[in-house]
This record gives structure tokens, C-alpha cells and sequence, in this order.
């Protein structure tokens, strides 16, 4: 008699909304959180961003991108890993200057046969020719942002900001609460351009308080200082047990 089959578990859509509001993201197949990232020898600390949607209003910028994105044909589709999205991945990461998953297998299964999140893909296509793909997950009512890319002869398109606000569209089309970009870094600007969207909607996570507060870089820079000082206070206060 051969074995029954068993169904995929996928993380439910209102417990990956709690998992997102309490500072935790995906990695993987798995949901983690961090406060601290080692670059160059240095310690630097990590700060958690929200964008609420019905605060989020476009600028000048952003306008011009989204019109940007009417040249190009965008498809919706649940994700499958396929070749064409590896291709494409694997020209992006020739082309840029951070450390970066060799593969979006690897950034997202990493070996396992299975997704339990309730992942999506748009692909941004020039004519039949694949240039540009946005993943996200989603959640009851919210939506996580994962990775975006896009082919280096495209890089005058803005094709990766124009993903995130494709995905905020569709975020808000959907009548989400809240777009989860991922974490900026105190003093290491690499990752500022989460902030592109809307600054005023965005808000930043305390982990220490488990709060989310609006967005400003004075913020930013109490939090960091408070985390550092917990971590020295942590990590050389005496041994009670000696």
C-alpha cells in the first residue's frame, strides 16, 4: 500500500502578519529576526520598517516611475522557480557590488522541495524578453516584500524601485494594512532605498519595546544607541554564578 500524499503546510496569512508586526521576516523557510549585522569588522544595528498603506501618498518620483512600468507588460503569478527567473537572477548578481545568495533557489528554498509561505511573482517583461521580477508573500493583510531584480541593461529603468511600488499597489489594491520592506542599517546607506515609497508612512520597529514608531533617522539613531548599550550592558556585566 503506498503512503498517502501529505499536504504542504503554508504558514497562515494571520500568523505571518503577527510574526511581521512582532519584527520577524523571512529567511528562507524560516522566520527570523536580528538586531545587530556584522560589515567590515564593525558592529551595526539593524532597525525594522512598515510601510502603513492608507497613509501612503507618491511624490513626483514615484509617480514617474509607476508610469514607467506602462511600457513594459507586468504579469501577476503564484512563484515557481523556473530557469528564465534564474537567468535573470544570475545576470543581476554579476552586476552588483553586495553579497548576495548565489541563486534565488538558494535565497528562498535553500534545498527545501517545499514553500510554506504563500509566495508571488511579478515579472515586468520587454516584450517576450523577461527583464525584471519582484517576489513577495503574502499574509492576511499584510504583504512582505522578499527580493527584486532585474537585467543590468535595464538599470535606467529603476526597475527595482519600480517593484516595490508595484508590490505597494497591489498591497493596497488588495486593502492590506501593511507592506513589511525588509530592515534598514544605522550608519551603512545600502540599504536607505527602502525608504523610497513614502518616508512619512514608513515606520521603524523597537525591538527593545516592541513598538512601531514613525519613521525619522533621530529614530533611528536613539534606537541604535540604546541597542548598543544593551549589548555592552549584556555582554560584560559580571557572572553571577562565578
Amino acid at each position: 500500500m503506498s503512503a498517502t500524499p501529505q499536504p504542504i503546510r503554508i504558514i497562515p496569512g494571520p500568523a505571518l502578519d503577527y510574526y511581521l508586526g512582532q519584527g520577524y521576516y523571512r529567511m528562507h523557510q524560516d522566520l527570523f529576526t536580528c538586531r545587530f549585522l556584522p560589515i567590515e569588522g564593525e558592529l551595526h544595528t539593524v532597525h525594522w520598517l512598515r510601510l502603513e498603506l492608507a497613509r501612503m501618498h507618491y511624490g513626483p518620483e514615484q509617480r514617474r516611475l509607476l508610469r514607467v512600468a506602462e511600457r513594459f507588460t507586468v504579469r501577476r503569478r503564484p512563484f515557481q522557480l523556473t530557469p528564465e527567473l534564474e537567468q535573470l537572477y544570475a545576470a543581476y548578481r554579476q552586476s552588483i557590488t553586495f553579497d548576495a545568495p548565489p541563486t534565488v533557489e538558494a535565497f528562498l528554498l535553500a534545498g527545501s522541495p517545499n514553500n510554506v509561505f504563500s509566495t508571488e511573482v511579478l515579472e515586468i517583461r520587454d516584450g517576450a524578453r523577461l527583464v525584471a521580477a519582484g517576489i513577495f508573500d503574502n499574509g492576511a493583510r499584510t504583504l512582505a516584500g522578499i527580493m527584486n531584480f532585474y537585467h543590468p541593461e535595464y538599470r535606467k529603468f529603476s526597475l527595482g524601485k519600480v517593484l516595490m511600488l508595484l508590490k505597494l499597489e497591489h498591497a493596497r489594491a488588495l486593502g492590506h494594512f501593511y507592506y513589511y520592506p525588509g530592515y534598514v542599517v544605522h550608519n551603512y546607506p545600502k540599504f536607505d532605498y527602502k525608504l523610497f515609497p513614502c518616508p512619512a508612512a514608513t515606520e521603524v520597529f523597537d525591538c527593545l519595546t516592541g513598538q512601531w514608531l514613525s519613521f525619522s533617522w533621530p529614530e533611528v539613531h536613539r534606537q541604535a544607541a540604546e541597542l548598543m548599550t544593551d549589548w555592552n550592558e549584556n555582554d560584560f556585566a559580571p557572572d553571577d554564578e562565578a
